[in-house]
């Protein structure tokens, strides 16, 4: 199987997916009229709403901070590390430009989540990708092949991969063994996911804040101490990313280098595209109700995620003195190298600590997407819900403990293909999109709260749960 699984990512993530996701980034960019950049203070305000009036849902800040929780994982910090080491510091600038067209995608992915979401057998919202295939383009056979691969990859394997990230991390720093860190693990991860996706927005709507602001505040302090040496870090990362600073070029490989390792590093970490953010965007009550409204929070996700976090690890890095170019030390290793020389011994115990909120929110978020996809699959019951958390589980402690090198090539390959699905599906669906976008904002520039009308969309009739948007007659 290894020759089929490595020439399938070789197709997917050497081809495909790296100018497929940054093209539909573009276009839809372009399509929505700059909207990220345009309309940048919506995203905030729409976060603030509440569920109160609608207990079928999670509300907007919960569904924000599930997503952060699986966007934010080891790769915030290890996987800027490896972009610098194989790109040069101008890895770091397509990163934040992939990031920016990233935004457009994934409000149009969850705004479409929104649209088609439906309820379980308990009355609680569930959506995403495979649902708006299904009812959207009337192909529920790619819905079903979407959500078996989501479950492959987020649910299971990528899971294995954070625990064994936090195992090393903590006996590194901690000197705890990796199978007890792994016991550890799973019990926590047991008390939340066993709990339900409600359960999850709740520790998420806690945790995720706290980790993020102390990570962000850390990186702050740095930069002010450094800061005679941030403009200098500036120009490093915008003349290497144009192939500008030659010693660097030279190591590195240059422009192409740059731009590749920084494209890849960005639509990994922050996943606009992917499919796996709208899984939790469709679970919220958006407020206003309007599908669009939870796009914008998604696409504040992406904000945060590579512009605020990523960015933060790699100006830590380059403000360090530790990084040089070619150097062979890369990942974690050379993330905490980079806090060592900041702020001694305890770098490595940050790094550790970091690693761990950063990876064990993953794992939750991850799991709330499984959630969702063996809803449309119509193994959402308590049986199936139970064999899922035991696999996930079982997942985490095997992951702790072993390398998981193979699992996780056969993973990406799971993924690649349900991000090809999501991304032909929301091209197809873009005009559906659009007609959203223009009738949010043309309310609101008619000062009126936005309200969904089902009956404005003729061409939606029999597609989605009318039950569901109620207040179109308010």
């Amino acid at each position: 199987m290894d020759p089929i699984i490595d020439f399938l990512n070789t197709i997917f993530w050497g081809y495909v997916l790296i100018y497929g996701l940054l093209a539909v980034g573009i276009y839809f960019t372009i399509r929505l009229g700059f909207i990220q950049f345009v309309h940048f203070p919506e995203f905030f305000r729409v976060v603030l709403g509440s569920s109160e009036s609608d207990k079928s849902g999670i509300t907007p800040l919960q569904a924000l901070t599930v997503s952060l929780a699986s966007r934010v994982g080891t790769g915030n910090l290890a996987g800027v590390a490896v972009a610098l080491t194989l790109g040069g510091p101008g890895a770091i600038f397509w990163m934040w430009m992939v990031a920016l067209v990233g935004m457009a995608t994934a409000y149009a992915e969850s705004t479409l989540a929104q649209l088609y979401k439906t309820r379980n057998e308990e009355g609680n919202y569930r959506g995403g990708p495979a649902f708006y295939i299904a009812r959207g383009l009337r192909a529920p056979w790619a819905g079903g092949i979407f959500s078996v691969c989501l479950i492959l990859s987020f649910g299971l394997v990528f899971n294995a991969v954070q625990a064994n990230s936090i195992a090393g991390a903590v006996e590194t720093a901690f000197g705890i063994p990796t199978f007890a860190c792994g016991i550890i693990l799973a019990a926590l991860a047991g008390i939340v996911i066993f709990g339900g996706i409600k359960q999850i927005a709740r520790v998420a709507e806690v945790v995720v804040p706290f980790m993020a602001i102390a990570y962000l505040a850390v990186a702050i302090i740095i930069v002010i101490i450094n800061i005679s040496a941030v403009p200098g870090v500036i120009g490093m990362i915008i003349s290497n990313a144009f192939g500008l600073q030659e010693a660097a070029g030279g190591v590195t490989g240059g422009l192409a280098a740059a731009m590749l390792n920084g494209v890849k590093r960005g639509l990994f970490s922050n996943e606009a595209g992917m499919g796996s953010a709208p899984n939790i965007a469709a679970v919220a009550t958006p407020d206003p109700h309007h599908p669009s409204s939870q796009g914008l929070v998604q696409a504040l996700g992406v904000f945060i995620d590579t512009l605020l976090i990523c960015s933060a690890t790699a100006f830590m890095i380059l403000l360090s003195g530790v990084y040089t170019p070619g150097m062979e030390t890369t990942g974690t290793e050379l993330t905490q190298l980079a806090l060592d020389a900041h702020i001694g011994t305890a770098g490595t115990y940050f790094v550790a600590i970091a690693i761990f909120f950063f990876a064990f929110t993953s794992i939750i978020g991850n799991y709330s997407y499984a959630e969702n996809a063996l809803t449309f699959l119509r193994l959402g019951n308590k049986g199936g819900l139970t064999v899922m958390r035991i696999l996930v589980l079982l997942m985490v402690l095997w992951g702790s403990v072993q390398s998981v090198a193979t699992v996780f090539n056969a993973a990406d390959a799971s993924m690649g293909l349900m991000a090809t699905i999501n991304l032909i599906a929301i091209v197809l669906l873009s005009g559906t999109v659009v007609k959203l976008t223009k009738d949010y904002f043309a309310q609101r520039k008619a000062g009126l709260t936005p309200i969904f009308h089902s009956a404005d969309y003729n061409e939606l009739r029999g597609k989605i749960d009318d039950t569901i948007w109620h207040r179109d007659n308010a």
